[in-house]
Order: C-alpha cells, then structure tokens, then sequence
C-alpha cells in the first residue's frame, strides 16, 4: 500500500502551516520528517507542537523527558521516535548508558529513574487505568504529583507522535539514522 501521508516541505506546506514549519526549522536546523507529515494539518502541527512545549516546561529533567519519551516510544514500538529521542539524548549528552538501557527495555539502576521508566510503561501497557499501588510506588520514589501529571503529558505527546509515524510509516531523518532503533535490537 503507498504511503497515505508523505512530509511536505516549507514550500509545499499548507499556507497555515508555513510560518509553524520555518520556525521549526530555525529551532532544529531542519523540518524533521514527523513535522513534515503533521503540517497537511496545521492545527495538528501546532496541538503536537504545544503538547511538546508544555511537557518541557512540565517539571520534569531533561534527561527525565527523555526517559518518557523513549519508554512510550519502545512500549508503542516507534521506530522513528525512538532513534529521534535517542538523537535528542546523544545531542543533548545525556547518559548514554541511561539511553541504551531504554532502547534495550532495560531496567535502570538508579531506583528514582526506574520508578519513572516503570510508572511511564504501566500507563501504556494500562491505558491509563494503573493501579494505585502503581501511582503509590511512583510517589514513593520521590516524585509528586504534579510530575505524575507531567508524566501523563509526555504519555500524551508521544503516543500522539507514535500514531502519525505508524500510519504515516515515517522515514527516520537523515539526522537520526545513527540512532537506528528496532526492537530486536
């Protein structure tokens, strides 16, 4: 089947959609290819783009983001959000055994870290319906819920990333093909 959504450039974007694109061109140095597909919507674009806005303002680390943000990329098995996050980490410098632990779907030896990796995998696998013995578990390591609800942004934010890649069967960014991902890897 022929792909249903391609990315359309700056040039070729909806009128609407221009300025978001050029914007994110300026912040990235380039319109990955997931941007490129939101913008046939640019009201999609701009619901992606401020989910992604509050979730970095959300109280959470970068290097905590980033735990949510491949978690529910590895559970929704997103191969372009995965070496897209992973990118971000290395540029980032991020701990890259943190970051190798998280595509292999590893535990993480930090207690703190693992509660956030396992809290943020329960409400995938759960869809949203977790345990409050998982939300307890979660708050005991030292989070509050204002992270909890951040957590639940980032769930947000990615799954809606993961679905537009999936359906739109997105191809990783030149930028990103050193981050390859699969889950057998």
């Amino acid at each position: 089947m022929p792909k249903l959504i391609s990315p359309v450039s700056i040039e070729s974007a909806p009128d609407s959609a221009k300025p978001i694109l050029e914007e994110v061109q300026k912040k990235y140095g380039m319109v990955p290819n997931l941007m490129g597909n939101f913008a046939h919507n640019p009201d999609a674009l701009k619901a992606y783009l401020a989910l992604g806005d509050s979730f970095a303002a959300s109280g959470l680390s970068a290097l905590e983001q980033q735990i949510v943000a491949l978690t529910v990329s590895r559970e929704n098995n997103c191969a372009y959000c995965m070496a897209a996050h992973s990118a971000i980490s290395a540029m980032s410098k991020l701990d890259e055994k943190i970051i190798q632990q998280l595509r292999a779907g590893e535990s993480l030896s930090d207690s703190r870290l693992e509660a956030l990796r396992a809290f943020t995998k329960r409400i995938v696998a759960a869809r949203g319906w977790v345990d409050d013995s998982d939300v307890k578990q979660f708050l005991g390591a030292g989070y509050a819920k204002e992270q909890l609800l951040a957590v639940i942004v980032g769930v947000t934010m990615k799954t809606l990333s993961n679905y537009v890649n999936h359906i739109s069967k997105t191809e990783v960014d030149e930028a990103f093909k050193p981050f390859v991902w699969s889950r057998e890897k």
